[in-house]
């Protein structure tokens, strides 16, 4: 189970079985064993920037696609540029949870996106 927590944290539910954690650190962050956070970010004509690496920008949109049930793709703005990344999951009900995540964060920064506060229980 999974649950994104306000951030004053006062409903946060306990579990016995429940680990606090920020979303750059969660186990299902990744894919066939590669870390999948932070994305690779290229711009719109498929280049890499050097300068734009890391959890960098802002995240302006979160999009999925319902025929690609595990990639979730991350549009953000780094210095007045637009850049495109892929998360891509084993696990396409984490996706979908993720997705609904990115969405609400939509706005600000990457890095505050890594430090989403997420409950899992194992």
């Amino acid at each position: 189970m999974l649950s994104t927590q306000p951030e004053n944290h006062e409903n946060l539910e306990t579990s016995t079985n429940a680990v606090r954690m920020q979303l750059r650190d969660h186990p299902l962050m990744s894919y066939c064993g590669t870390r999948n956070w932070p994305p690779v970010w290229t711009d719109f004509h498929g280049e890499r920037d050097p300068a734009c690496v890391g959890e960098v920008g802002t995240l302006t949109d979160a999009v999925m696609h319902k025929l690609i049930d595990n990639k979730c793709f991350l549009l953000m703005e780094f210095f007045g540029k637009r850049y495109m990344g892929c998360l891509t999951f084993d696990d396409p009900g984490f996706c979908w949870t993720i997705f609904s995540t990115l969405k609400a964060y939509r706005g600000r920064s990457i890095k505050d996106v890594g430090d989403v506060d997420l409950t899992y229980d194992h």
